[in-house]
């Protein structure tokens, strides 16, 4: 299931999307445009950054702004920044992989096959979805903001 924080970023990287060229946004105009609470938007912006989804700058016309085009930022890049592996079992996962503890066989598991599967579906679809394709999609809000619904 994805987690309030990996909506809340992606609600972030559509208002970061939405912003002028050359202009950072401010944490608080990120917050109020995507109706994200203040202190919890820093802690995700602060994780954004460290993936370099965003950059930050500092001083008087400091803020956010993103890392890379919308074109090049993917939902599973977010998710995972976020969320951590897109894999419903460590057996199953690409990036941070590990045994399951209980464990018999891995090699003939029928749970980790249908896991497999799983994830490997989620990644196809997540991997191929970025920001600007769904932004595309979507008819603009009434403040201009196009963001896709949260549920």
């Amino acid at each position: 299931m994805l987690s309030q924080k990996a909506r809340y970023a992606l609600r972030a990287l559509f208002v970061l999307c939405d912003a002028p060229n050359g202009r950072p946004a401010q944490a608080a105009e990120i917050a109020e445009r995507a109706a994200v609470p203040r202190k919890f938007l820093e802690q995700i912006l602060l994780q954004l950054k460290r993936s370099g989804l965003v950059f930050s700058h500092r001083g008087k016309f400091g803020g956010y702004e993103l890392g890379r085009a919308p074109s090049a930022i993917s939902f599973a890049e977010v998710i995972r920044a976020i969320d951590g592996p897109l894999a419903l079992t460590p057996c199953a996962s690409r990036t941070a992989y590990r045994r399951c503890d209980d464990c018999i066989d891995e090699e003939t598991c029928a749970i980790r096959r249908v896991l497999l599967d799983v994830r490997d579906a989620t990644s196809a679809i997540l991997e191929s979805r970025t920001l600007e394709q769904v932004l595309a999609d979507q008819p603009p809000m009434p403040d201009g903001l196009a963001q896709p619904s949260a549920g």
